[in-house]
C-alpha cells in the first residue's frame, strides 16, 4: 500500500528542486513545465505571470544575465489537492558596482502555492521571501564604495540585490516580504486561506 501523502511531498519537493536547475541552466522548455497556465511569479524585478518570467528570463540569460539558486530545505504544508512549500534558499547575481565586479548573495525563501490537477502538481504562484543579504568584490583587492543614502533607502532583506540591480537597469519592487513585519504576514495569510481551499 502506498503512501499518497509522501508521494505528493516527494513530487513537490522534486517540482522545487527542478525549477531552480532547470532556470539556471537555462532548460527553458522543461522549466515551463513546473507551472501552472495561470502560474504567477514575484521577484525583485519581475512581477507577473510565468510565461513572462520564462522569456524575460530568457532574453536576459541571452545576454549575459546570471541570476543562480541554490536550494536548501523545505517544509511542505499539504491540504489534499493543496500545498504551500516553503524552500530555504539563496539567490546569487554578479554584475559591475561602480565598475569592479561583484557578487550579491541573498538569503531566504521560496514561498510557493502549489496544485494538484489531473494528477500533476504545479506552481500556481511563487513570492521568495528576501532574508539577508550582502555584497563582495569578485577580486578581494578591489575597492568598493557604495552610496549609503542610496543603499539605506532599499529594504533591509534585499538592500544589496536591488542596489545591484537598480544600477544594471532594473526596476525593483520595494515592498517584498522580509523575515518580519507586514508583508511577510500578509503572506502567510493567503497561504492558509490557499490551504483552506478559499483562495484561487
Amino acid at each position: 500500500m502506498f503512501d499518497q501523502p509522501l508521494l505528493d511531498r516527494l513530487a513537490i519537493r522534486d517540482l522545487v528542486e527542478n525549477w531552480a536547475v532547470w532556470r539556471d541552466a537555462g532548460d527553458w522548455e522543461r522549466f515551463a513545465t513546473v507551472w501552472h497556465d495561470e502560474g504567477w511569479m514575484s521577484a525583485t524585478w519581475f512581477q507577473g505571470p510565468a510565461r513572462d518570467f520564462i522569456r524575460v528570463s530568457q532574453e536576459g540569460f541571452a545576454k549575459g544575465v546570471r541570476i543562480l539558486h541554490f536550494l536548501g530545505g523545505t517544509s511542505i504544508d499539504l491540504e489534499g489537492e493543496r500545498a504551500i512549500a516553503q524552500t530555504k534558499m539563496t539567490i546569487s547575481q554578479r554584475a559591475p558596482v561602480h565598475d569592479v565586479l561583484c557578487d550579491v548573495v541573498c538569503t531566504g525563501r521560496f514561498y510557493d502555492f502549489l496544485e494538484k490537477r489531473q494528477g500533476q502538481w504545479g506552481i500556481v504562484r511563487r513570492q521568495p521571501i528576501y532574508e539577508k543579504d550582502r555584497i563582495d568584490p569578485v577580486d578581494p583587492s578591489a575597492t568598493l564604495r557604495l552610496d549609503a543614502k542610496a543603499l539605506s533607502a532599499l529594504p533591509e532583506g534585499y538592500r544589496h540585490l536591488a542596489y545591484m540591480q537598480e544600477l544594471i537597469g532594473y526596476k525593483v519592487k520595494r515592498d517584498m516580504p522580509g523575515l518580519t513585519g507586514a508583508e511577510v504576514e500578509k503572506l502567510y495569510a493567503e497561504g492558509r486561506e490557499w490551504l483552506a481551499g478559499k483562495a484561487k
